[in-house]
């Protein structure tokens, strides 16, 4: 039976991740970086003696706001970084870090250390292991902000606790990685941030970003609704790529598929979907502050 800690286990690399990796947009040099990191993990680190001299945590972090691919990314670049690694085999954790807190007194800081200690001891003991860590803020709130309207103690101990189970495995088993992500980073503990091995800030997509992302999406569209594929040529398309900008990624995936419920017609037969309908729809998107 899976540990309740435990959302989604599977072995990279991995086909799924992999299509995620490629939908991905992000500048060449930042895939590149994030994709050598974790390779520089899984394989360097162990070949380091001198843990003072380069103080190697096994740990990534990905930051900014909701929507712009956080998890995807990590997901993504885990499988992209283990295919690079001719024929090997590394297991993939998800983690389900609601069940991991709670607001009875010291259950966080138990069910944490036991976590740790149990569970991803045990799956590292096997070979290499990436673990995402999605919301990480709600296993390492920043011990300073504290307030009382949650328990600060026992959410003080919790953050000690996971900080103190992160070393231990960092010395313990250098093919374990953790890749984080966090929609806030200033409620993230500073302990915590600086043991990360390389922070990202992934920010929502420039202009070039956006037109990428549009493409991508109407694209996929495309290969089943051919006159789709029209609407990129479009000069009105112009338009459509500005009214983007602002947006997230994943409210501009969205928006187009909105734009398809604009219409009845549509839904029934999307080569009838026109630019003039993602232009609204992406106004549609820009209206809602939640």
């Amino acid at each position: 039976m899976q540990d309740k800690g435990i959302l989604d286990l599977r072995n990279l690399p991995n086909d799924e991740f992999e299509e995620l990796w490629k939908r991905i947009v992000l500048p060449d040099n930042i895939k590149t970086q994030l994709q050598a990191q974790v390779l520089l993990e899984l394989t360097l680190r162990t070949q380091i003696t001198s843990k003072a001299a380069v103080p190697l945590h096994g740990i990534i972090l990905l930051v900014g706001p909701p929507g712009t691919g956080k998890t995807s990314i990590a997901k993504g670049v885990a499988s992209a970084a283990v295919s690079a690694l001719n024929n090997a085999k590394v297991k993939f954790i998800e983690v389900e870090p609601h069940n991991l807190s709670s607001s009875a007194l010291g259950k966080s800081q138990r069910e944490i250390r036991r976590f740790l200690e149990d569970v991803i001891t045990e799956h590292a003991k096997q070979g290499p292991l990436i673990v995402l860590l999605d919301e990480v803020e709600t296993l390492v709130s920043d011990r300073s902000k504290m307030s009382m309207e949650a328990n600060p103690v026992d959410v003080h101990r919790a953050t000690d606790a996971m900080l103190a189970g992160l070393d231990n495995l960092a010395a313990r088993f250098p093919q374990l990685l953790f890749i984080a992500t966090s929609n806030f980073e200033g409620a993230l503990d500073p302990a915590f941030i600086s043991r990360a091995d390389l922070v990202l800030r992934i920010d929502k997509p420039t202009r070039e970003a956006c037109e990428e992302i549009l493409k991508d999406t109407l694209t996929a569209f495309s290969e089943k609704w051919k006159e789709i594929k029209k609407l990129m040529t479009d000069p009105k398309f112009q338009k459509v790529v500005e009214e983007a900008e602002g947006l997230d990624g994943r409210q501009i995936r969205k928006a187009v598929i909105g734009a398809l419920t604009l219409s009845i017609d549509t839904v029934l037969n999307p080569n009838l979907l026109t630019n003039q309908m993602l232009l609204k729809s992406l106004k549609q998107a820009k209206t809602i502050k939640l």
